[in-house]
Formats: structure tokens, C-alpha cells, sequence
């Protein structure tokens, strides 16, 4: 039988998995968290829990997109790997709207055209690139790792000239793309689009929404070309597929933040107190705005406190906020006739499940996947192999309830009102030139 390991590098940690043939896990998987980006410390971290899970017929791996490493002429990082946190880069001056239906992307600082502007190096490659090299002695790159990147055309299925030449970078200096094995291991495919197929989320009706360190609505579909549609993104799962969808900055990194911050409050409610009725309006963009604004100067906002407010009800309104946005990507997306939920941040938190259910005012299914990113890299590795791809795993389903489906309507107009009016108080103040 078929053994195939999966490595999953996130934002925040490692993980390991064997799978087989029938799509389940192995019991023992190897995990480990960590809190650098140096690119040696964190190939380190990938071999040690592969050690741990041991060999298979062939290493899969899902990995964190939009990440920049810069290399020397011996392909030696100069830096830390810069990740689509690290927004302090402008993008370079292109037309917003070309730019956008050549590549799938934003003029967004999470994207590499404005970490590449003065960023002075041999080669230019993302973390799982620089892992292959590592892992198989060969550096290249996968048709979906290039597709986050920002400088990649998705429907020419290659590198973009002209945002290469606003940022003055040679082809040469990027590594050639392709999708096929090296001595038995896969190059990286994009997490979203790897944890969309872990969850069977694999044509255009049916979205995956994930909630780990950020979140995302995904759709992910075979197609021979494809436009991107006005807030979203569009980028590849390989050379058939397409995965299309929104993203947020905030996610379980801002439960996280609420866990350090408020101290005090507890969600274990979530879903039994009234919606809203805290009387507060949170926008969640503690980490800038991606999905469907992109806009990097967008902060975080609590409207409406007042000496009644209690820290649970921040937390409510947070966790409502973040569901919020979700529903508006998946509006964007449109056409969708199921849902699946996935992702750490939504499968440990049942509360939070509900009221998204209870704000889309559609059944929400739990994909039964624990590690959806890393089922979905092995499950690419077995189509790849001409093995059959069993069905994905559906714990549950969480059904809406109408009365508060109305509610959660009435607030998140609410929310796209103060998102206008701030906007429009931004764009009075900003100053000319």
C-alpha cells in the first residue's frame, strides 16, 4: 500500500502526517511550533518532524504562500524569509486594474512586487522552493507557489513581464517552474489551495472557509482560463486547476489577541448570547485589510463602547466581525451551493461555526480533515501517482438559525456602513500629493 508523508508548513508551525491510500492519517504525527524566519532554522524544523514520521513512497508538502527568500550566488539566504506579514514595502507604480487581471493579485505589500523594489540578490525564491533545494538538492518552484507570488501570470502560466520590469528584476534570477518530482519529493503547493482539496472542496459551487493563523474563502476548479473578479484573488492549484477566492489578516492570530489582551472573557457561549446585542461594530483588520478592499493601511476599530461593555462582549463582536468579512468573500465568489469550514481556529471553536453558519444563513458542513492542508498535499501526490482520490471525510453539519440570520443581516450592514464612512473620513484626510 502506498505511503505517502505530508509536510505542512504554516505561519506558525510544522506538521508531518503519513497518509495511505484511503485518505486517513496515521496515528503519530510529528509538530513543531516556531518564532523565527530564518529559512536554515526552519528547514530544521521540517526535517525533524519528518524524521519523526518517517519515510514513504513519496514526500508532499503544502506550504505558506506569498513568502520571499533572497538568495546569493550560492544560494544562501541574505535574509529572513519574508512572509505576507511583512507589509512595509510599496508596490510599484502599475495600473491597478492591469495589473489585476494579468496576475490575479493586488498592488498589496503582501505580494512580491513591493518586497522586491531595492531588495538586491542572485536568485529570488519562496520558502518552499528553497526547502526542495534543501530537501531534494534541485531548486525549483510549482506553478502554485509562483501563482502567490504577484509576478506570475495564471492563464499564460508564466512569469509576468511587465511587473518584472517595474521592479527591475531579471527571469533569470527567478527559479524555473515546474511541477514534477524530484528524487521522490513534490514541490510545495500553496496551503489555501492544498486545504482546499484535504476538505473535497474541488469545483466551482463548493468553498472551503478556513480559519488558521488568518482565514480565507476558497473555490478551487478545473477550467482552460480563467478573469479575476473585482476583491478577489486568482492563482493556481497546477496547470489545470484554478483556486479563487478572498483573503483575511485576521484570523485565529486575532482570537490569539484577544486570548492575551482582554484575559478575562470566555466564547464558550458564543453562539448562545444575542447576536450583537452588545451594541458594538468591530472591524477586523488588526493586521490591514486583504479580501476585498487591499488595503494595507486599514486598522482594526471598535465602534460603540461604552461603560456597559464587557470583555466578552468585544470578544463576541470580534469573532462576529471576522465572520462578517468571511460571508462578504463569499458573496464575491458567488454561485456556491455548499460550504465547508476548516481550519484550526473554526474546527476548535463550535461557537464561532455556528454563528458563521447563522451569519452566510446556509448549512455550513465541518469537514472531518483535522489537518486539512496536509490531507490535501497528500491527496495531490496520489492523483499525481494515477491513484484514486478518496472522498473527503464531513463530520457534521451545522444548520442556520433564522431568527438570528436576521439579526447578523442588520449587523453586517452595519459593518460595511462604518466601513464606507471610514473610508471616506481616510480619503478627506489624506493629504494631497
Amino acid at each position: 500500500m502506498t505511503r505517502i508523508v505530508a509536510l505542512d508548513v504554516g505561519s506558525s508551525s510544522v506538521r508531518a502526517i503519513a497518509y495511505g491510500e484511503d485518505g486517513v492519517a496515521e496515528p503519530g504525527d510529528a509538530h513543531l511550533g516556531y518564532g523565527s524566519y530564518d529559512a536554515d532554522l526552519l528547514v530544521d524544523a521540517c526535517k525533524a518532524v519528518l524524521a519523526q514520521v518517517g519515510e514513504g513512497d513519496a514526500l508532499a508538502i503544502s506550504c505558506f504562500w506569498h513568502s520571499l527568500l533572497p538568495l546569493d550566488e550560492h544560494d544562501r539566504p541574505l535574509g529572513p524569509v519574508l512572509t505576507w506579514r511583512h507589509t512595509t514595502g510599496e508596490p510599484p507604480p502599475l495600473d491597478p486594474v492591469a495589473y489585476h487581471a494579468r496576475t490575479g493579485c493586488f498592488l498589496h505589500p503582501a505580494y512580491w512586487p513591493a518586497k522586491l523594489r531595492g531588495l538586491e540578490a542572485e536568485r529570488y525564491v519562496s520558502f518552499g522552493d528553497y526547502l526542495l533545494l534543501k530537501l531534494a538538492g534541485e531548486l525549483r518552484t510549482s506553478v502554485s507557489m509562483a501563482s502567490g507570488t504577484g509576478i506570475y501570470d495564471p492563464n499564460r502560466l508564466g512569469w509576468d513581464d511587465e511587473t518584472l520590469a517595474a521592479v527591475g528584476v531579471d527571469p533569470a534570477r527567478l527559479p524555473p517552474i515546474s511541477d514534477e518530482q524530484v528524487a521522490g519529493v513534490w514541490p510545495a503547493v500553496g496551503d489555501g489551495a492544498c486545504s482546499n482539496v484535504g476538505a473535497g472542496c474541488m469545483r466551482r459551487g463548493r468553498a472551503a472557509v478556513m480559519v488558521g493563523t488568518s482565514a480565507a474563502a476558497r473555490v478551487v476548479y478545473e477550467a482552460p482560463s480563467a478573469e479575476p473578479r473585482p476583491g478577489l484573488f486568482l492563482y493556481r492549484l497546477d496547470e489545470r486547476r484554478y483556486c479563487e477566492g478572498g483573503a483575511l489578516s485576521d484570523g485565529g492570530n486575532l482570537h490569539a489577541w484577544l486570548v492575551g489582551t482582554l484575559r478575562e472573557h470566555s466564547i464558550d457561549d458564543l453562539a448562545d448570547r444575542e447576536p450583537a446585542a452588545h451594541g458594538l461594530v468591530f472591524l477586523p483588520f488588526l493586521g490591514g485589510e486583504r479580501s476585498l478592499g487591499w488595503n494595507p493601511r486599514r486598522r482594526g476599530l471598535i465602534h460603540g463602547l461604552s461603560f456597559a461593555t464587557t470583555a466578552t462582549d468585544i470578544a463576541q463582536a470580534a469573532l462576529e466581525g471576522v465572520a462578517y468579512r468571511l460571508v462578504a468573500v463569499l458573496e464575491a465568489i458567488e454561485g456556491l451551493d455548499s460550504v465547508v469550514a476548516t481550519g484550526g481556529g473554526l474546527l476548535a471553536n463550535p461557537g464561532w461555526l455556528q454563528v458563521l453558519a447563522d451569519a452566510l444563513g446556509r448549512p455550513v458542513e465541518v469537514s472531518g480533515a483535522a489537518e486539512g492542508s496536509a490531507r490535501g498535499a497528500a491527496m495531490v501526490a496520489l492523483e499525481r501517482l494515477g491513484l484514486p482520490v478518496p472522498d473527503a471525510p464531513v463530520e457534521r453539519v451545522v444548520e442556520p438559525r433564522p431568527d438570528r440570520h436576521e439579526i447578523h443581516l442588520e449587523a453586517m450592514a452595519e459593518q460595511r456602513r462604518l466601513m464606507g464612512s471610514e473610508e471616506s473620513h481616510s480619503t478627506r484626510a489624506a493629504p494631497d500629493g
